[in-house]
């Protein structure tokens, strides 16, 4: 009879466990999926930002060696992430293909000029600091224009930080959930030990000795949910991978390390804060006070 009391313990003491782990996996899995999207959402407003052109129009009869001069210049430049070069010729070639006539032959001269094509790093594309690097292009004696859409930068930056602000609020609320959902679980685990909590401290255990062993099964279930969620977490990455390239999740490895990081600190931080208070809660109660 006592081992069968003894076996029906312990097969519920697993079950509560797996609960609590499952609880826990699924919780952290959600606020690690928006971490991701957090993370990548700064990612993709850098790369729409960075595509992102500044047309610098060359003057006539520039020589190859001021040219190459002028483009070394231009690469060296912090704000500088790329440049192409596209000459007269080639953009009347380009122009031709797209409207399908040869305008030359009605004009006799090419009227295009030299372009360089000056991509920015995504820090640089604000409409202040293309407005300083306008200016500072235009002092050059080679250069005959600069131009880029300036309603488009200004759209594009409010656009980002509309969305990131957004998707911020959101984490810290989903965040806010996840603490009070995994608080939840772990309190109705060691509400179903107060009796043995309280029989502890009757014979004498110290409130630290009787939390110690609590403490630790908990920070335990929350690596276990957090193991669960991050291996959750791998296979739904490498799933949208399959189906999206574009959006290249695996290929940021330190962007995964971060999310996959935080959600194991953040499994063993509320297990471990939770059951803290819970325990600590149980211990300050009167023996009648344990049956409400």
């Amino acid at each position: 009879m006592s081992n069968s009391f003894e076996k029906y313990q312990k097969k519920r003491l697993r079950s509560s466990y797996l609960s609590v782990i499952v609880s826990i996996a699924l919780v952290l899995f959600l606020v690690g999926l928006l971490g991701v999207v957090v993370l990548k959402t700064k990612a993709l407003g850098q790369h729409f930002k960075e595509q992102v052109i500044l047309n610098v129009f060359l003057n006539d009869a520039i020589n190859v060696d001021t040219l190459a001069q002028f483009q070394n210049l231009l690469l060296k430049k912090d704000y500088t992430k790329s440049i192409d070069f596209i000459s007269k010729e080639d953009a009347a070639k380009l122009m031709q293909e797209e409207i399908g006539q040869d305008f030359l032959e009605f004009l006799g001269t090419n009227p295009l000029k030299d372009v360089i094509n000056l991509h920015l790093k995504s820090d640089f594309v604000t409409a202040e600091k293309m407005i300083e690097i306008e200016k500072y292009l235009l002092k050059n004696e080679l250069v005959h224009e600069v131009s880029y859409n300036k309603p488009l930068i200004d759209l594009l930056n409010k656009n980002i930080n509309r969305i990131s602000l957004w998707v911020l609020i959101f984490s810290g609320l989903l965040t806010l959930i996840a603490v009070v959902l995994i608080n939840s679980s772990i309190r109705l685990s060691v509400y179903s030990k107060r009796f043995i909590i309280k029989t502890m401290q009757m014979v004498g255990a110290t409130k630290g000795f009787i939390r110690r062993p609590f403490i630790w099964t908990s920070i335990k279930l929350g690596i276990f949910g957090a193991l669960l969620a991050i291996l959750a977490l791998t296979g739904l990455s490498y799933y949208i991978e399959q189906q999206v390239p574009e959006i290249k999740i695996l290929d940021n490895i330190e962007l995964l390390g971060i999310v996959f990081g935080g959600v194991l600190l953040l499994g063993i931080l509320i297990t471990w804060i939770s059951t803290f208070f819970a325990t600590r809660r149980f211990l300050n109660l009167r023996t009648d006070e344990l049956y409400y």
